[in-house]
């Protein structure tokens, strides 16, 4: 989305370089630090729509940086950039409450689909938002999940979710008692084809939800695993035979 203002943090000067004229081309406003000891500064200040964050950082790190921000309740869109070839930091970093992740080198046309999806969903969750009114919403147990208003309330108080995160609740809450695999997932909450269809994402938002949603023991209740095939969504939370 054009106009958008976007904070890179980044300890590498010429990556940096690199993003302001790129993304600046794109029609992005861009900002940058070369690390976090700013940044708390910077978000009061001059708040952006979104933020590209290294992982490897001089100081505190990236997925500690996410970290602090969500216990905060500050759900800025984050992107990550890992180095590593692992999987454990994009995985760690969508625990943290990323939304999205780019695994360096990266081409910079790939951001800035990154940045345009994530833009997307954190505004509007594609292709469900558009279709409810302010008034719209799921009830279950003590949770409504206001699709209007694209938040997930808990007796009244607002549950704090990352754009993906709704984005995947949206889909299943509007599908109750079908079960979807990853895949349909994947392409119908973060708008990624079957390239990515793999990609565990999906398993670390669904187990973040089911940390906000299953405040009560006894395992999963609202958003159940079909084995074999992928998850679904019951309203009431009896389980499944």
């Amino acid at each position: 989305m054009e106009n958008s203002k976007i904070l890179v943090v980044d300890d590498d000067a010429k990556l940096r370089d690199l993003l302001v004229r790129y993304l600046g081309q794109q029609g992005y406003t861009v900002d940058t630090l070369p690390d976090a000891r700013e940044l708390q500064r910077k978000l009061a200040r001059n708040r952006p729509d979104l933020m590209v964050l290294d992982v490897m950082m001089p100081g505190e790190d990236g997925l500690a940086v996410v970290r602090r921000l969500r216990a905060q309740g500050e759900m800025v869109p984050v992107i990550m950039l890992t180095a590593r070839g692992e999987d454990i930091d994009r995985i760690l970093g969508l625990e943290m409450g990323a939304d999205d992740y780019l695994p360096k080198p990266f081409n910079p046309r790939e951001l800035v689909a990154r940045i345009q999806s994530v833009l997307r969903r954190h505004n509007a969750t594609p292709a469900l938002a558009a279709r409810h009114e302010e008034g719209d919403a799921i009830e279950f147990g003590p949770f409504t999940l206001h699709l209007g208003r694209r938040e997930l309330t808990h007796q009244d108080k607002v549950v704090t979710l990352t754009s993906a995160e709704y984005a995947v609740l949206a889909v299943l809450a509007s599908h109750p008692r079908r079960p979807m695999t990853r895949e349909q997932l994947m392409e119908m909450a973060l708008g990624k084809g079957n390239g990515e269809s793999l990609d565990r994402s999906i398993d670390v938002h669904i187990s973040r939800l089911r940390r906000a949603l299953d405040t009560d023991e006894g395992g999963p209740r609202y958003i159940q695993t079909v084995w074999g095939y992928g998850y679904v969504f019951v309203p009431d939370g009896a389980p499944r035979e």
